[in-house]
């Protein structure tokens, strides 16, 4: 299943999304859906972007949307050096296999893609090409390559100042978040989801056999739980959410 094809099913049972708060999508027929989808992480600090959403509106108040250069250096350079705890240089791709590509030019060995509380205990300040998805839901087509050295043989694109500037703020957020968030926070729901999930973190993979996956993310809608449409990739723990969210799918179990 993939995303399109999600919304349509979410909508057939719950109308229009209305409002987005947190891990929760709340519909025009007043059902509050718990998302463990959340826009393939993109959402994992939550659907309003936390402090981002206010730096972006109050970039745009300023007027600051034109080619001029807006900062001596940006800030976002220093969110990121933060994160990966190394000097990079940035930038920006349309799509994750134009980044990948371009990272694996520069170096075939040691390009990884970034995962907040990664089980795999990578020193990202050893990676020399790391490509991360903002945590913000407004960049679904955007990803950064961090990169130890500059290079002007890169095809990169240029992001407006205002965005650049929300994903500054969004990835202040995340390196915040990693110092909260424990694993206290992720197993409370285990007595639910491991049976149809191994979970490695925040991070859950289906135990399902794939030719039924689809039908378990119907199952799981029709239980007011959204998880990720795409067998191959993750759902994600809904942090703060209560465990009773869970109640329906324990209720109506889905026959593996």
């Amino acid at each position: 299943m993939n995303v399109t094809i999600l919304a349509n099913e979410i909508y057939k049972r719950y109308g229009p999304v209305t409002r987005a708060r947190e891990c929760f999508l709340y519909t025009k027929k007043e059902i509050r859906l718990t998302d463990l989808f959340q826009e393939n992480g993109r959402a994992i600090l939550g659907w309003r972007g936390n402090e981002a959403s206010t730096y972006l509106k109050n970039t745009l108040s300023k007027g600051l949307t034109g080619s001029f250069i807006t900062e001596d250096k940006p800030r976002i350079n220093k969110a990121v050096n933060l994160l990966l705890n190394s000097d990079r240089n940035i930038y920006y791709f349309s799509n994750k296999s134009d980044a990948l590509k371009e990272c694996l030019k520069i170096s075939p060995e040691n390009t990884a893609i970034y995962r907040p509380w990664n089980q795999d205990n990578i020193d990202w300040s050893a990676v020399k090409c790391v490509i991360i998805a903002p945590p913000f839901p407004w960049t679904d087509t955007i990803y950064i390559a961090a990169v130890t050295e500059k290079t002007d043989d890169i095809s990169s694109i240029k992001l407006p100042f205002a965005l650049e500037n929300a994903i500054a703020r969004s990835i202040y957020n995340l390196i915040k978040s990693l110092q909260e968030r424990q694993e206290k926070d992720w197993f409370i729901y285990d007595t639910v989801l491991t049976k149809y999930f191994t979970r490695k973190g925040p991070y859950l993979y289906p135990k399902i056999d794939e030719k039924k996956y689809d039908d378990f993310v119907k199952h799981c809608l029709d239980c007011e739980i959204i998880i990720n449409p795409d067998y191959n990739k993750p759902s994600i723990i809904p942090f703060g959410a209560d465990k009773g969210v869970f109640t329906k799918l324990k209720n109506n179990p889905f026959k593996i």
